[in-house]
């Protein structure tokens, strides 16, 4: 919907994750009833829109199968941590500290997709994803293997955690940040040259874009915030452990970019909610015995949505019923062509001094069969 030169729907993303941000924030603040539970919730929903999110610049946008996001999360976890832990005992667990370690974590989470990506982009396909793969796998055993001095080896690093009324409200800001700088990118002149190079590289190429260039810059953005949401998650915890930042969890940010549809910004931010959901639901509701039935319950919700999402059998409710349709249906104006009313003056309504039905019983005589008088007749 366009209103003047605002289109709705390229900001209704802003609108309803700055919706939840009050919402929540203003309950929170005002003292109302949110248990830990719900809060430790909203700050994972909002890790994991950021991981999406940036992780479709890459994979959607730009068309590489990258699985080393978790990788790039993990540095700024411990990075962010660390730094953290350094400046509690003088500035305190503040706002002036989480913004330091924010900007460390996020910085060399960058440099390190500078590092990867310079080499790892001459790549393409399957070869790109073994060798972030491995880059992720590199940064676990790493870190695992540090002194307890430095990043606390396999116990992990132990990180202060920030007030839990604030951090969630932090972080969903930190989300519309991320939309802001990868909507506007994508929109922009650089954004048409990513896309480009995503359809076909070669045509790219030949029409002068630097495919290096665009290459390298999406792979670090996204490392970038992979880093921000590594740090927003070592204060949301008390303990890092890169046992957490595996294969698997790579392999979960890109269901949900898969899942909320390729190249959509919208669709991995509902995946991201959804699969986040599930899995803290169903990680509380299922204990004891049944813990083993959790990914057995996670893999067939998965495998009924995708098969709601693809299947051709159901694509004319899917565009009839699904979200997008039905609030262009309630945000249509009201001089849309396709809502015009009964017209008052239609033929059947306004009095004539002969019946249509006259006219249309009325027998026509061809030229040729009258006489010259005018007269219908036979020659």
């Amino acid at each position: 919907m366009r209103i003047g030169k605002f289109k709705l729907n390229h900001y209704i993303n802003y609108i309803v994750v700055g919706l939840v941000t009050l919402v929540f924030g203003l309950i929170s603040l005002a003292g109302g009833r949110m248990d830990s539970s719900t809060l430790f919730l909203l700050e994972k929903i909002a890790i994991s829109m950021i991981l999406a999110v940036s992780l479709s610049l890459v994979v959607g946008f730009l068309g590489e199968l990258s699985l080393g996001h978790a990788g790039f999360m993990c540095v700024g976890a411990y990075l962010g941590g660390k730094v953290a832990a350094l400046l509690v005992p003088s500035l305190g667990n503040g706002l002036l500290t989480f913004l330091v370690a924010l900007a460390a974590g996020a910085a060399v989470a960058a440099v390190c997709g500078i590092v990867i990506g310079i080499p790892a982009l001459r790549l393409r396909g399957d070869y790109l994803a073994i060798v972030t793969l491995a880059f992720g796998e590199i940064v676990k055993s790493l870190f695992q293997n540090t002194s307890d001095d430095t990043f606390g080896g396999a116990l992990g690093l132990e990180t202060p955690r920030y007030d839990k009324k604030y951090l969630f409200i932090i972080a969903f800001i930190l989300v519309l940040i991320t939309l802001a700088v990868v909507q506007n990118l994508i929109r922009s002149k650089h954004g048409r040259a990513i896309t480009a190079i995503r359809d076909n590289e070669i045509a790219a190429r030949a029409t002068g874009i630097n495919v290096t260039k665009y290459k390298l810059l999406a792979f670090t953005l996204s490392a970038m915030f992979a880093g921000i949401a590594g740090v927003l998650y070592s204060f949301s915890n008390y303990t890092v452990q890169s046992a957490k930042f595996g294969y698997n969890y790579s392999i979960e940010i890109l269901v949900m970019v898969v899942l909320g549809g390729m190249g959509s910004v919208n669709g991995s931010i509902v995946a991201a909610t959804l699969i986040t959901f599930l899995n803290t639901k169903l990680a509380t509701v299922l204990t004891g015995d049944l813990a083993v039935l959790q990914n057995l319950l996670y893999a067939l919700i998965l495998i009924v949505i995708v098969i709601y999402n693809n299947a051709p059998a159901l694509k004319n409710f899917r565009d009839t019923y699904n979200l997008g349709a039905l609030i262009q249906k309630l945000l249509k104006p009201a001089h849309d062509p396709a809502r015009v009313k009964d017209d008052a003056a239609k033929w059947d309504v306004v009095p004539t001094k002969i019946e249509m039905n006259e006219i249309l019983s009325v027998d026509v005589i061809p030229q040729d069969k009258q006489d010259y008088t005018g007269n219908g007749g036979d020659l």
